[in-house]
């Protein structure tokens, strides 16, 4: 049986099909799409996506995750490193490199079988690589297995526990993600969020753990704007304990708890950089649209900050590391 309390986050995409799409304003839309405030039609197949919504917050999270983030961000804030301390001081690497062994999980239905290949996930494994290893972190391309199966392609309710029990591979320290050719509410991805989970616990404790993405995010896939490994990058931040930069859409509050992540009460569409987006213009900075763990297209990502790379090594050092 899975453990939907230490994995509350995963609860999001078993229900995301039936849950009430958010409205969400759009400040710039990419030119290639038919969108509104809900969705795009990618041009190329026709499919309706929800813009990129992975579901993944703060409340859906563990209480000892809460309660870890709440403790960092206030020990960060009343440091001599803080929200106001100068770049050269704050540092940009983890204090110790990761090796993160790391498994995908191919799953299509019989048509779309020949549409997503090995090539495509080494590709997706360069990506993520590209992303991360500037900050310390190398993920290793243990397997990439290949399946065929309708209900898992789709993803929908019991069938995400049936794929999960049968292909998770490794410990809780393992990153595992699982590329779907029709994932089931029309969204780009989602993951859980990492929780203490005691070392040599059984794999029946936390096989609900690691990320769902549509298979046509990896590079060379069909999603338009989205099809560069971007999605994988995004979540793969919130399996190392990141949140949006735009966490509880507002100009107040904790936000991300994460000092240097300026305040958004607005996810990003696109890539606005001319004028600058700025959802927040009485708060210090603009919105951080080339940040990863914001909504933007895929070729807008470009970094984390120092505080995101500090928060990444302690929640590895709290939750997974000893796994």
């Amino acid at each position: 049986m899975r453990n939907l309390i230490a994995f509350a986050a995963f609860a999001a995409l078993s229900t995301f099909a039936n849950a009430a799409i958010t409205d969400q304003p759009i400040k710039v839309l990419p030119a290639s799409y038919s969108e509104n405030k809900t969705h795009f039609v990618d041009p190329a197949t026709s499919n309706v996506y929800r813009r990129r919504a992975c579901g993944v917050d703060h409340d859906q999270a563990s209480e000892h995750f809460k309660r870890t983030v709440k403790s960092l961000h206030a020990r960060h804030e009343s440091s001599a490193v803080g929200a106001r301390a100068p770049a050269a001081l704050v540092r940009r690497q983890l204090q110790q490199p990761i090796i993160i062994n790391t498994y995908f999980h191919v799953i299509t239905s019989a048509a779309k079988a020949a549409s997503i290949t090995q090539q495509m996930a080494t590709d997706q494994a360069a990506a993520l690589n590209k992303a991360y290893n500037p900050i310390g972190i190398t993920f290793n391309l243990v397997n990439t297995s290949f399946t065929t199966n309708e209900a898992w392609a789709v993803a929908d309710g019991p069938a995400m526990d049936d794929l999960k029990v049968a292909l998770r591979a490794g410990t809780y320290k393992d990153l595992n993600i699982y590329f779907h050719s029709d994932l089931t509410g029309g969204i780009l991805g989602t993951c859980t969020l990492p929780s203490k989970v005691p070392a040599g616990a059984p794999v029946s404790i936390y096989v609900s753990d690691g990320c769902n993405v549509a298979a046509g995010t990896m590079p060379g896939g069909n999603i338009g704007g989205y099809s560069k490994g971007g999605t994988s990058i995004h979540e793969t931040g919130h399996w190392l304990g990141l949140l949006h930069t735009f966490e509880g859409y507002s100009c107040d509050g904790d936000g991300d708890f994460i000092s240097d992540t300026p305040a958004q009460s607005e996810s990003t569409d696109g890539c606005p950089t001319k004028p600058a987006k700025d959802s927040c213009p009485e708060k210090a900075g603009v919105d951080a649209v080339h940040n990863y763990m914001d909504y933007s297209t895929d070729a807008c990502y470009e970094d984390f900050t120092p505080g995101q790379v500090g928060r990444i090594e302690s929640m590895w050092n709290e939750m997974r590391r000893d796994s």
